[in-house]
């Protein structure tokens, strides 16, 4: 049976780690992030929503300096030390193709079929959707006591070029620097606007 927790919210505290005292960090502590933490971050990060629980995201973790040199020659100057002295930085990329994939990931019903032919639709959903994941993973990493450093200053062409070669149907997104932030790097948090500003409710 699933289970239900709509009396029970989350503490205050739990809220303030995952989104109140949260910080896009531009610099690391020299603390590693272990496989094991990547993993767990994954575990999470797939159980979030997606359409028809398409799981487009294809992500690839450069761990190794020589991974993130790789990756560092593709962003612009400001972000290039972001990525490397980062423990980990993962590219956040969307396959095309992840229709394939859904006779298992969706068996309820033939929804291959709602994606055959149409490759616009399908790239649509599949940036959509591997967007999410990405937040899942900023949220699974934080709710881990993790810090994130999310970034599009970089040449995506290039990134898929070198980190995707090998399926032409996967392009890279975006990419987030993952480990213990540095207090020291960041700059007072920029504003956040009230509900009125950008919400209205009918």
């Amino acid at each position: 049976m699933t289970k239900q927790y709509h009396d029970r919210p989350l503490a205050d505290e739990s809220l303030d780690q995952i989104f109140r005292d949260a910080r896009s960090y531009n610099g690391w502590l020299d603390k590693p992030v272990s496989d094991e933490q990547i993993e767990t971050i994954y575990a999470l990060t797939k159980m979030g929503p997606t359409s028809a629980n398409c799981q487009p995201a294809r992500l690839i973790w450069c761990k190794t300096q020589e991974s993130k040199e790789r990756l560092a020659q593709f962003a612009s100057d400001a972000n290039k030390k972001k990525i490397t002295t980062a423990p980990v930085c993962v590219i956040i990329g969307y396959d095309i193709d992840f229709h394939e994939e859904l006779p298992w990931l969706f068996p309820h019903t033939d929804a291959k079929a709602w994606f055959d032919g149409d490759e616009a639709n399908r790239k649509t959903t599949a940036a959509r959707n591997s967007a999410l994941q990405g937040a899942y993973l900023m949220l699974a990493a934080r709710s881990l006591g993790l810090d994130c450093g999310p970034m599009s200053g970089v040449n995506l062409d290039k990134v898929t070029e070198e980190f995707f070669a090998e399926d032409p149907k996967v392009r890279a997104d975006w990419i987030c620097s993952i480990g213990y932030g540095d207090a020291s790097t960041i700059f007072d948090r920029s504003p956040r606007p009230d509900f009125a500003k950008f919400n209205t409710v009918v």
